[in-house]
């Protein structure tokens, strides 16, 4: 009961950031600012309708990498059930939106982008501390433009 609880809060509380972050055309709101943040959109892999959630970030080359912490809990977050269910999703940042293909990294490529990203943001390490899960490393590439050349 106190993990549902918890969760309507967090949902709750990720509305009013896409909502602010979509009313002010991609500037973070107070608080936020200099974070980087996507808001990544999945396809609800029980309901079939879109999930959106702000996501911390960094870049791997072309890629976008977020990490599924969902601060430290011991259950992996809903996004990252929905894309290991369906592994398209849509990237919002600031006056861009694009499709991506998910991936989810393993072995030495895990670890390298989790320790690159918890080094750039410490909070990533204490999330980790306080699981016994490992926390996923999941990539995003951007889908090939349809009708483009591949």
């Amino acid at each position: 009961m106190a993990e549902a609880s918890v969760a309507r809060a967090q949902n709750e509380l990720n509305r009013r950031f896409i909502d602010a972050i979509r009313a002010g055309g991609g500037t973070l709101p107070d608080g936020a600012s200099g974070a980087p943040i996507l808001l990544l959109t999945t396809t609800g892999r029980r309901s079939g309708q879109p999930r959106t959630v702000p996501l911390l970030y960094t870049r791997d080359g072309e890629r976008y990498v977020v990490l599924a912490s969902y601060l430290g809990s011991p259950t992996h977050p809903d996004w990252y059930h929905n894309l290991l269910a369906q592994p398209t999703a849509t990237v919002e940042l600031p006056g861009e939106r694009f499709a991506v293909r998910c991936s989810v990294a393993q072995g030495a490529e895990r670890d390298r982008l989790f320790e690159r990203q918890a080094a750039q943001m410490p909070m990533f390490t204490e999330y980790q501390q306080k699981t016994s899960r490992r926390i996923p490393v999941v990539l995003l590439e951007r889908a090939p433009e349809p009708g483009g050349l591949t």
